[in-house]
Order: C-alpha cells, then structure tokens, then sequence
C-alpha cells in the first residue's frame, strides 16, 4: 500500500540500515539485541525490516514489510536463538517494496548458507546481472543485494575463504555498498573503497563484536564504539578474533555528505565527526552568511532543528519551537477528501501561534529538495500570524540525481532546476531564502577522515556516470561507468 504521508514527507531517503552481531563466548541474546538495534535505525528505513540468526550453521530468519515492531515479537525473538545475528531496515530507492527483496538475503549454496544485509546502490549491476542469467542463476527479487550474494557464491566456489571470495566480488562492482553477511562459521563486513555509506565496528561484552550503520545502534545495546570500518576495508569476524583485509586500492574518500546534512541520526558519530556538531556548524555559517533582522528562529522538524540551533547561537536572535509535528500518525493514513488533499501538511505540522504570532520568523530547514511542502509550511506560519518568513537552509541547491543509495534518481521533480533562487523564493512564498554555499558544507565536517560525495549538489561523483547513459540508469539501472 502507498504511504499516504510520504507525499508530504519529501524528503531525500536512503536504501537501509544494517546490523551484525558476534557472540565469541559471552552468551548474548543475539537476535533480542539486533531488534532493539534496528530500532535505533529504523530512521535508515520504514518499508521493511528483518533479521537472521545463525545457530551452528542453521539459519533462521524472519522478514517482511513494516517497521521493526510490527514484525516482531517477544514470542518470536525467543525462538530465534544463534551465536551470529544480521539484521536490516530498508528504504525501497531500487527494487520494488515487495517481501522478496525485504533484507536479510538467506542463500544456500554447495559451500553452505550465505546471510546478506546491504545498504547502498551498485551502478553497473545490470550487465552483471544479465552475465548471470547466461549462465543459469535464477533471481527471485530484484535488489542488488541477490546480485552481489551470487557473485561471493560464485567466487567461493574458485577461492579458499569467503572473505576472499567477497574481496574479488568488490574487484567486479561499482558503486555505493556497506555490507555485513554471515557464513556459517564467519562473519564479515565491507565498505566500498570511497565510503560513501557509513559502517563502524563496536565490542560488547568481553570478546564479542557488533557492525553497525551508524554507532547510536551501538548506544542501544550498550555495545562500545571500536572504531569505522575504513573504504574499501573487509573485516573478518570468528571465533579467532578480528581480522581487517585493508583496501587493495585508495580511492579518494566520498562519504556522502546527506549522512550530516539529514540521513543520520544527530546523536550519531560517523568517520570521527559528531552529526549534531556538524549540523550546528550548518546553522552557524547560515548566520555568518544570512543574517536578518527577527525577533524568533524556529526550525522545520525535526530535520532542521540542530542547525536552527547553530543559527541562534550564532545570531543571537533566540530559538523556540514554532512548529509541532503529530508524532502519532501512522504509516498508513485514510486518504481525505481531495478538498483536504490541498492542505495535508496541516494534518502532519501546526503552527504554535503563541511563538509566531506577530513575529519576524526565521525558519531554518535542511534541505528544499522537490519543494512539495514548503509553501505549506509557510501558510501556516503566516496564517498563525507570523509577519515575514525568512527561510534558511543548511545545504545548497539540490540539483542532479543521485545514483548511489537514495531515492532521488532523476531531476525532474527538484525544484532547484531550471529555478533561480529568487524564483524558488517567489514559489514557496517566503521574504528571503538563503542557502548553504558549497563552500561551507564542505567545511561543516572538518574533523572527519574521510571526503565527501557532493554530487546532488554539483554533478561530480566519485564514480563518475556518463550523461549519455543517465536514461538507461534511471529506467533500466544500467550505469555506464569509469574510475576515477
């Protein structure tokens, strides 16, 4: 079923969030503990969600559409028992919704079981995937993540290890990936030679290890931050120990930059920068480089309020809360009369009259990215009372498409094309729009160890695409590709 609110929740979303768990010896509740790890996620993904857990080789698993807690239960987490866990939730950007391509991918293959979850997007999987139809495989769904378990399948069967077997897989792919999988004895995490996703490696209890999208999994279980999986690196997980297979290449770093800007959680560290800092850092430069005259800034929620907060400080014009959001609306939502249809976003936002009413508002938000709601948001604000509207956001024009784990593939619905500025502001209603320059998006981040993929903003990735193939990509997921 179509989510009704995601037409007035447009904002960019990524592919997933994945999860593994290791018990060397500590008789952890792997599966109890992946659950309450993807609920720490579930940010990464609302489609659908699952976990595998690996008992002496045997998998069990369970997965399906919905988030974490309509999946699963406390009966059902009790049956599921094992020394390894992988969990997943999942953003369908590639791939339809379906339950086939829910994640984990369970396999079984004449070297055993292999347990996938993914998160990113892999450009030139179409003539991979194609080159093993040839040669007999049989796709049940149509995400990447069955492509990229064939291949390791495949090159298990020519190697020593299943490590080996997921390095000369990573030779072959380009693209966006942070993977963990499980054998049935190993447990194993990769991240593409750029970083363009996230993946970090924690400890819990006294010889057990956990790899995650992002370390506020790790807060909720109690498990400690060890350090980021670094690009290109595979990890290696047994009973043994921890093992790291360092890249084979270096290529130039190219995290991308809407994990600060609005894909992570705030609470969330990611290749050594604090996300709530680097927000903050967002609103800050706003101010240095848009300062005007208000008596309140307020933030678009929640996705603009740690900036909203860095423009305050830096301004010195107070912060308060001037929009509240219903938390309590479901996923799934009685479609109104179309009459209502026109005014949705009030179903999902209200104004607080008392702190806009009569007032000169800064509304600062993270992103304009297709412009659906925010001429809505700002009728609000003026119908409760506000004065002028001046709306500062903490990114740049949202340009080109992105092939590499979000939902925006095309340009055709982002109001920053073909619009100047001034004509965005004529379109959404506001006194004055000011966005983050490039410049200092680039410089929100400072102390983190790895680059960043800008290519929303500007059309250059790390994996450069080919603009005479940008029509395949969109409707048949080909890229044509080359290193750079």
């Amino acid at each position: 079923m179509k989510r009704y609110f995601d037409e007035i929740d447009v904002k960019v979303k990524h592919e997933c969030g994945v999860f593994g768990i290791y018990d060397n010896g500590d008789n952890l509740d792997c599966a109890r503990l992946t659950y309450y790890a993807l609920f720490a996620l579930q940010h990464r993904g609302q489609e659908s969600s699952g976990i595998a857990v690996n008992d002496d080789g045997t998998i069990i698993y369970h997965k399906d559409l919905g988030l974490v807690h309509e999946i699963f239960s406390d009966e059902l987490l009790d049956k599921m028992k094992g020394q390894m866990a992988v969990g997943h939730v999942r953003y369908a950007t590639k791939g339809e919704n379906t339950k086939e391509n829910a994640q984990p991918l369970v396999i079984k293959y004449i070297k055993g079981s292999l347990t996938m979850a993914y998160n990113g997007n892999i450009v030139n999987v179409a003539p991979i995937r194609k080159e093993l139809e040839k040669t007999g495989a049989i796709f049940q769904g149509t995400s990447d993540t069955e492509t990229m378990a064939y291949m390791i399948a495949r090159e298990r069967l020519n190697t020593h290890s299943v490590e080996d077997a997921v390095r000369n897989m990573m030779k072959k792919i380009e693209g966006a990936y942070s993977i963990c999988m499980m054998s049935p004895t190993k447990m194993i995490a990769a991240r593409d030679p750029h970083g363009m996703h996230p993946l970090c490696i924690g400890t819990i209890g006294k010889n057990s290890y956990v790899i995650a999208s992002e370390t506020v999994a790790l807060d909720a279980i109690g498990a400690k931050f060890l350090r980021d999986v670094e690009p290109g690196e595979v990890i290696l997980i047994s009973k043994d120990g921890m093992k790291s297979f360092p890249p084979e290449k270096r290529c130039e770093g190219g995290l991308c930059i809407f994990e600060h800007v609005y894909t992570a959680r705030p609470d969330s560290i990611i290749d050594g920068e604090s996300v709530y800092e680097a927000r903050k850092r967002a609103g800050k430069f706003l101010a240095q480089r848009y300062p005007v005259e208000a008596d309140v800034v307020i933030a678009a929620p929640d996705s603009g309020i740690c900036a909203a907060l860095g423009y305050a400080e830096e301004s010195g014009i107070p912060y308060d809360v001037g929009l509240m959001k219903n938390r309590y609306i479901a996923r799934t939502f009685i479609q109104p009369t179309q009459d209502m249809r026109q005014d949705a976003v009030r179903i999902k936002l209200n104004a607080l009259k008392t702190v806009v009413d009569g007032k000169k508002v800064i509304l600062v938000d993270d992103s304009i990215v297709r412009g659906t709601t925010s001429n809505r948001v700002v009728k609000i604000l003026r119908d409760a009372g506000a004065t002028e509207v001046h709306m500062r956001i903490a990114s740049p024009p949202y340009t080109h498409p992105c092939y590499f784990g979000t939902d925006v593939s095309s340009t055709e619905s982002l109001i920053a094309v073909g619009r100047t500025v001034e004509e965005i502001r004529e379109h959404i209603g506001v006194d004055t729009l000011g966005y983050l320059s490039l410049e200092d998006l680039l410089n929100i981040a400072p102390d983190s160890k790895v680059g960043f993929c800008v290519g929303c903003f500007t059309g250059k990735y790390p994996v450069e695409v080919d603009p005479n193939g940008l029509k395949d990509i969109q409707e048949k997921g080909k890229a044509y590709i080359k290193k750079v």
